[in-house]
C-alpha cells in the first residue's frame, strides 16, 4: 500500500513522536505525585533509562506504547507499508526492553510496566483503579509485573509473573 502523505510530511509526523514525557507517561506522574509518591525522571544511568524511579521502593515504571514496544492489544496493528521493516524495529524493540528488565531485575530493582492501553483505559472509565494497582503495588508488590487494558478492568486480577 501506498503512503498517503508525501516523504517530507511523513518525515516531520514521525519526527514529532515523542520518546520522553508522553501524554500517558505525565498522566501517570500527576495522579502518583498528587498521592504522596516522590520519583526522579529518567534517571540516565540505569539501563532503558525508566520513566519513572521510585529509589524509596526500589522501583521502576516503564511506561510503554503499545505500537512502538509490540504489545498484544486491540492498539497494535502492523503498518501496512514496509510491514518487514516495522516488524523487525519492534521486534529489536523487545529484546532491548527485556535485556533491560533483566538488568535491572539484576541489580534489585522491581520493575512495573504499564501499557497505553491502561492509561487510555483509566482516561475512558474516568477510573483510578489504575493508579491504585500501581500504588498497591510500589507498596507491597514483588519484583516484576505488567498492567494491561485487561488488569485495569474491575473484574480482572492482576497477576505478578517474572521476565
Amino acid at each position: 500500500m501506498v503512503d498517503i502523505v508525501d516523504v517530507a510530511t511523513r518525515s516531520r509526523m514521525m519526527s514529532g513522536i515523542q520518546g520522553k514525557n508522553t501524554e500517558p507517561e505525565v498522566l501517570i506522574r500527576k495522579a502518583l505525585h498528587a498521592r504522596g509518591f516522590r520519583f526522579r525522571l529518567h534517571v540516565k544511568h540505569l539501563p532503558g533509562k525508566p520513566d519513572l524511579v521510585l529509589p524509596k521502593y526500589n522501583a521502576v515504571v516503564f511506561v510503554h506504547g503499545c505500537f512502538w514496544h509490540g504489545h498484544t492489544c486491540r492498539y497494535f496493528k502492523v503498518p501496512q507499508t514496509r510491514p518487514d521493516f516495522w516488524l523487525e524495529k519492534i521486534g529489536k524493540n523487545q529484546i532491548r526492553d527485556r535485556s533491560h528488565e533483566a538488568s535491572l531485575l539484576g541489580q534489585g530493582w522491581r520493575v512495573l510496566v504499564v501499557w497505553e492501553c491502561a492509561v487510555r483505559s483509566m482516561k475512558r472509565e474516568k477510573s483510578l483503579l489504575l493508579i491504585d494497582l500501581m500504588a498497591e503495588w510500589l507498596i507491597n508488590g514483588n519484583e516484576y509485573l505488567q498492567i494491561d487494558e485487561n488488569a485495569c478492568s474491575l473484574t480482572a486480577l492482576v497477576t505478578t509473573s517474572k521476565v
